[in-house]
């Protein structure tokens, strides 16, 4: 089944549209070259559930007020019941204290997106922007680009400027009753620790969160906490179960457009990261660096933002090649981290084997 889009049209910042039964699509702005996030608002029996919560502006708050106020005025009321996050990235968390205390609700994450929020909040247990430049430096970023990241420190705490310090605790496999219809908690990594997605399979929706986009691959990342992590094949498993799903689920992404077509889209995603492998390997007939890689992965010009992305992405596709048997890591006296072809090793790295 080929991928089409049923709404050709987001609905406007501040409005709702509805995409399936007792499910509405809100859409807030980003202060990025991704311009925008996807919200949810499911009914629920006395109220409403939200599905993320947008990063922090004013603008983005504005919009929550005037939904907000629409929803109280509604026949349903305005009750939030309880919000629900994918997984700790602004986007996603960044107003989720906010909300919590403009509406009491409880916030719902798994434990690695909650924790993981706050040590970057925060800065310890290896996570922040000093960890991360210790490693983009150890991976061949330049002095000047690194400065550049430097100068954006605290830039989680902008998007994020408070946290919730209570929350209620998501599993895999968790059902959660929202109005009529039950909601399967469905785990995915890669992308963060533990982004959860959900599925209902009464009306035929998944809330992908960022694990499925229809049109641009996910950002897939190696953190300075765990450096050889294998974060490209934790991805590709974990969309590769949404292929158990029907052929007509309606995906309602983050960012892009509702669509159907899950096994066409998964099978995409595997392709181009497999050609993204490719290149790589090619390039690695004497060794080289992540940075020195990144016009090979992106052949274009990087803000500074895209650069923090390009280089965890290049770090993942290069850990992967190093798993699959097909690149060697080597160190430096200096601490420089190049990778080269291995001598005789051919070919895709097909499935590695599962957690």
């Amino acid at each position: 089944m080929l991928p089409d889009y049923p709404f050709a049209t987001p609905p406007a910042a501040g409005e709702t549209f509805a995409v399936a039964p007792g499910i509405h699509w809100l859409r807030m702005p980003l202060p990025f070259a991704l311009n925008h996030i996807n919200l949810w608002l499911l009914e629920d029996d006395d109220g409403w559930t939200i599905v993320d919560t947008g990063f922090a502006l004013d603008t983005v708050k504005a919009c929550w007020q005037t939904i907000l106020s629409r929803l109280s005025a509604s026949e349903r009321g305005g009750r939030i019941v309880r919000i629900i996050v994918t997984h700790f990235h602004p986007d996603h968390l960044g107003l989720a204290a906010w909300l919590q205390e403009q509406t009491g609700a409880p916030v719902c994450m798994t434990l690695g997106e909650y924790l993981t929020a706050h040590a970057v909040w925060h800065e310890i247990g290896g996570h922040g922007n000093q960890p991360m430049l210790r490693q983009f430096r150890a991976h061949g970023l330049d002095a000047d680009r690194c400065a550049a990241l430097e100068r954006r420190s605290g830039n989680y705490n902008r998007g994020v400027p408070s946290l919730p310090t209570t929350y209620q605790r998501l599993f895999g496999g968790d059902e959660l009753h929202i109005g009529r219809q039950r909601w399967q908690v469905r785990l995915g990594f890669g992308h963060s620790p533990e982004h959860a997605a959900l599925y209902c399979r009464e009306l035929g929706v998944l809330i992908s969160g960022d694990m499925l986009l229809p049109k641009i691959s996910t950002n897939i990342s190696v953190f300075a906490v765990t450096p050889t992590a294998d974060s490209l094949r934790d991805f590709l498993q974990s969309i590769d179960r949404y292929r158990e799903l029907p052929a007509e689920t309606l995906v309602l992404p983050s960012h892009g457009l509702p669509f159907h077509g899950i096994e066409n889209r998964v099978n995409a995603l595997h392709a181009h990261h497999e050609e993204r492998l490719q290149v790589l390997e090619d390039h690695c007939t004497s060794p080289r660096s992540a940075a020195e890689l990144l016009m090979t992965l992106f052949a274009r010009d990087l803000d500074t933002h895209q650069t923090m992305f390009a280089m965890g992405e290049a770090i993942a596709h290069l850990n992967r090649l190093e798993h699959a048997g097909r690149l060697l890591r080597s160190e430096d006296e200096s601490g420089l981290i190049r990778f080269v072809k291995k001598q005789g090793a051919a070919g895709p790295p097909g499935q590695p084997a599962g957690h």
